[in-house]
């Protein structure tokens, strides 16, 4: 007799992602509620098994000769092949800082050739430019159809569909994100006012610090509504709480399914509840205390960084992380991702912005995905929340 199972909702949306309505449910296996709650937020059928299989079609000899006869007849046409659904691929993408995130994130989607334009700003000379240059002169050997150009002029944003910004200060040793609040309010809010008249209908996507509070000022400053308005965070440090679980349980990131909400900072809350390792529990693989080590190294993880550097933050992981969001806008990926967003009234939060789980599309956010979470991390959503209020003064 085979094993028992344990349905979650990592199976559900495993399931969804292969292209299937109806998962088999096979006697003894163990589907949890949180399965089931998945199940019918996404519209799968959950059905007892086993489901009978439909027979072979047996063809006879006599008809398979006439056919491959017909099949051989000049007039015959080879019916069309059925195409699998493509990625959406961008018009133009371009990015605000060509620093050290936004030539990465330039790099990257160069490389997976995922926009026929891709265009860098930088109010530092020659630096944007040399970027482009440099981007180009590689495509002699990736062979990417994706051309790159920079300046120090903004209006080279005008018609894109995705702008990422990642212009502003950078952390120093000793410096939190929140620290950065007032110097990069002000590139924000300039850089929105050109975004408004140029690019109405792009989506940004917010990478400067402090991530949440500036993805309320983008949001302020260009009027645009909550969809087309997301911060770059929740990727970023799920990422990094991944990598922490799997170093400690010593299996591969592939391994492990596990996602942080709240602020980008302090008030992080890496969910335990949903975090699983080779899709069971974490504390099947890792103490109490070895977990909350690898919620504090997510948490820290961008200051460890930061520490090492002296002279800068991250840059390679940030940019990453910005291109997942890419992915999942243009359709290269499905399901839920988290990310800063407006919320109003999910989770029990309004007018701030905060990292939560949620689906994205060609418009941008599409649904915020509210799982259930414990009491504590309940508790930790709404500290963040409030933690956000307080510093913008709202």
């Amino acid at each position: 007799m085979s094993a028992r199972r344990v349905i979650g909702s990592e199976h559900i949306e495993d399931a969804r992602q292969r292209g299937r309505i109806v998962f088999e449910i096979l006697p003894g296996d163990i589907v949890t509620s949180l399965a089931r709650e998945t199940a019918v937020r996404i519209g799968m059928t959950l059905m007892d098994g086993p489901i009978e299989k439909p027979a072979h079609p047996v063809t006879d000899g006599n008809t398979a000769l006439r056919r491959g006869l017909y099949r051989r007849s000049p007039k015959w046409v080879a019916p069309r092949a059925a195409s699998a659904t493509k990625a959406r691929r961008l018009r133009k993408l371009a990015l605000v800082g060509a620093g050290g995130v936004g030539a990465n994130i330039a790099h990257l989607a160069a490389n997976l050739d995922i926009a026929d334009e891709i265009v860098l700003f930088d109010i530092t000379p020659g630096v944007a430019e040399a970027a482009a240059m440099d981007l180009n002169h590689a495509s002699g050997i990736t062979g990417t159809r994706a051309r790159c150009s920079g300046g120090q002029n903004l209006a080279l944003v005008s018609g894109a569909d995705v702008i990422v910004v990642t212009a502003g200060r950078a952390r120093a040793p000793g410096m939190t994100r929140a620290d950065l609040i007032d110097v990069n309010t002000r590139v924000i809010r300039s850089t929105a006012d050109v975004i408004k008249t140029q690019a109405p209908d792009a989506i940004v996507i917010v990478v400067t610090n402090p991530l949440d509070e500036m993805t309320v000022e983008m949001l302020r400053a260009t009027g645009f509504p909550r969809n087309r308005v997301l911060g770059m965070a929740g990727t970023l440090d799920s990422s990094r709480f991944r990598n922490a679980l799997a170093v400690a349980a010593n299996v591969t990131p592939a391994d492990v399914s596990a996602i942080a909400l709240g602020s980008h900072g302090d008030e992080m809350a890496p969910i335990t509840s949903h975090a699983r390792i080779k899709g069971r529990p974490l504390s099947v693989f890792l103490s109490e205390a070895q977990i909350a080590t690898c919620v504090k190294d997510a948490i820290t993880g961008g200051g460890q960084v930061v520490a090492l550097k002296k002279t800068g933050s991250a840059t390679v992981a940030p940019a990453h992380s910005s291109i997942e969001l890419i992915d999942h806008i243009r359709g290269a990926k499905t399901g839920p991702v988290p990310v800063s967003v407006m919320l109003e009234g999910e989770f029990g939060i309004t007018d701030v912005v905060l990292g939560v789980p949620a689906h994205l599309g060609a418009q941008g956010l599409v649904v915020v995905d509210e799982i259930k979470l414990t009491d504590s991390e309940t508790t930790a959503l709404h500290a963040a929340a409030e933690a956000i209020r307080a510093r913008l003064g709202l």
